[in-house]
């Protein structure tokens, strides 16, 4: 864009400070919405054939703070947590997008730097330019309206999507502010958040609204099925805890006695299934849980999860089957990981190999005990079902036909238990992105020990296990909502030049 292009931008909203997170997030959606209203109408009037007055541009809200110090005023609740501080004295910022979906979690952040450093907030427009796609309402079709010709005319009249600015920089540790630029406040740019909000529409199936907290992905379609059935048995119980079931195409099923909310009589069964389903079983406050069906591979496991990581949610856990690599492991017997082997290879540019996955013992404990829960084997038992060790994930799917034992060898050397292709690719993003993260597998085959996977056979065993493995998975997560997200966020998952926002 030339300097002589004339922007065409709604009115001025001037910066303002707030000592009161409820002023601030107030501030915050007044700017957004102003924008969002200036964009759509600007839209609207150029699929209807009309020539706009300039380039039309409006930016996003941001947030600003800035301490002299590295000292903290907190209090002995915020003192463990690990997030709502900043790293030391300078200046801050971040820009802020979807304050109707993520107001509460706005909330939250703003009262906890106004408790650690009480320091005003400043709110005001930024310089990020709203790119207009992400302007568009959850059933906005409009520019579908338009010849290509007019479709082609949009890059000279609106700001689209810039992936320039849309990198996992700070996520990955990689990004240095230039000289005269503010530090980071949060994982994700506005403009980053946007582009997974729309990623998960078309890869889910559902909106991002529908999303809950607690994230459970599976690569089985046994699974999906199952949590199906569970979804609508709750909706049948007045007494379920959950309160809504939602499957693609963003079908909601209300639990008995609930009547439908507006917005509801908008969904409808997908003619074809998208490429990563996800099924909600709601709860207030976004407290219930979602499940996903992965498909095969490490890319699908990256590429989900790089998108959910946005609505930051409490934890995430992969279940799903693996093979057995040792010999007194049994088919059906559980595996709960405590080391990745990392052969997925997608993540190698972003999170280098010589970084560990750790164990996080507040997941592992969780999932310990719904297993206990759900077989009624006591805790001490546990051996006789279950495993505690490493799980190797490859993105060779046929690895036992490599030449000369190559990948056996390894997986010996690293005291490997199971091996999948998901699993180490979901604990490495979730660590990268400050996501707790557990892994609890189930043995189907042990094709080093000649029990591979017959029709008959896999299909009995997933009959006789998909049900209860998918209990312990939302078993667990009851549990960890349980005893209370606070815990969850592990210090573990954390640099020592951190961003403020969870």
């Amino acid at each position: 864009m030339n300097n002589k292009t004339i922007l065409y931008l709604p009115d001025y909203i001037a910066p303002t400070r707030y000592a009161d997170p409820a002023e601030a997030l107030a501030q915050v959606r007044k700017i957004y919405d102003s924008s969002i209203a200036h964009l759509r109408d600007a839209m609207r009037r150029f699929v209807s054939g009309e020539a706009l007055p300039g380039h039309v541009r409006a930016c996003y809200p941001y947030i600003r703070v800035q301490t002299d110090t590295v000292a903290r005023l907190h209090s002995t609740d915020s003192a463990r947590l690990s997030f709502g501080f900043v790293s030391g004295p300078g200046r801050f910022e971040t820009t802020l997008t979807r304050p109707d979906l993520y107001g509460d979690y706005y909330m939250e952040q703003f009262g906890l730097l106004l408790q650690s450093h009480q320091v005003e907030l400043e709110i005001g427009v930024s310089s990020q330019p709203i790119p207009v796609h992400f302007s568009f309402a959850e059933n906005d079709h409009i520019e579908g309206s338009m010849s290509a010709e007019r479709r082609l005319l949009m890059r000279d009249v609106f700001d689209l999507p810039d992936l320039a600015v849309m990198d996992d920089g700070i996520a990955n540790g990689t990004y240095e502010p230039s000289p005269g630029e503010p530090q980071p406040l949060s994982l994700f740019t506005a403009p980053r958040v946007d582009y997974s909000l729309h990623r998960l529409r078309h890869y889910t199936g559902t909106a991002p609204e529908h999303f809950q907290n607690f994230v459970l992905f599976t690569n089985y379609q046994f699974y999906i099925d199952e949590f199906i059935r569970l979804g609508h048995e709750a909706m049948n119980d007045p007494n379920s805890e959950y309160v809504a079931f939602i499957e693609p195409g963003n079908v909601v099923t209300r639990r008995v006695g609930f009547e439908a909310q507006p917005g509801d009589e908008l969904g409808k069964p997908l003619p074809r299934m998208p490429q990563m389903p996800a099924y909600h079983l709601v709860r207030e406050n976004h407290s219930g849980i979602t499940m996903v069906n992965i498909g095969v591979g490490p890319a699908n496991a990256k590429t989900i999860t790089d998108h959910i990581a946005v609505l930051r949610p409490h934890a995430w856990v992969m279940l799903g089957h693996c093979a057995g690599l040792r010999t007194t492991q049994q088919l059906g017997d559980y595996v709960l990981a405590h080391g990745y082997v990392r052969e997925d290879h997608v993540l190698d540019e972003d999170l280098p190999l010589w970084v560990p996955i750790p164990a996080l013992a507040e997941i592992q404990l969780a999932l310990q005990a719904a297993v206990s829960d759900i077989t009624q084997v006591g805790v001490s038992e546990l051996k006789s079902i279950m495993r505690t060790g490493t799980v190797a994930s490859t993105d060779n799917r046929n690895w036992e036909l490599l030449p000369d034992n190559r990948p056996q060898r390894r997986f010996s050397q690293s005291r490997a238990i199971a091996l999948d292709m998901e699993s180490a690719t979901i604990a490495a993003n979730g660590f990268r992105f400050r996501v707790p993260y557990g892994t609890l597998l189930c043995v189907s085959d042990k094709p080093l020990h000649g029990e591979i996977k017959l029709p008959g056979m896999a299909n009995h065993f997933y009959r006789e296990r998909v049900d209860q493995h998918l209990r312990i998975g939302i078993r667990a997560m009851e549990l960890l909502r349980e005893q209370g997200v606070d815990q969850l966020h592990s210090r573990k998952l954390r640099s020592f030049a951190e961003v403020a926002f969870q």
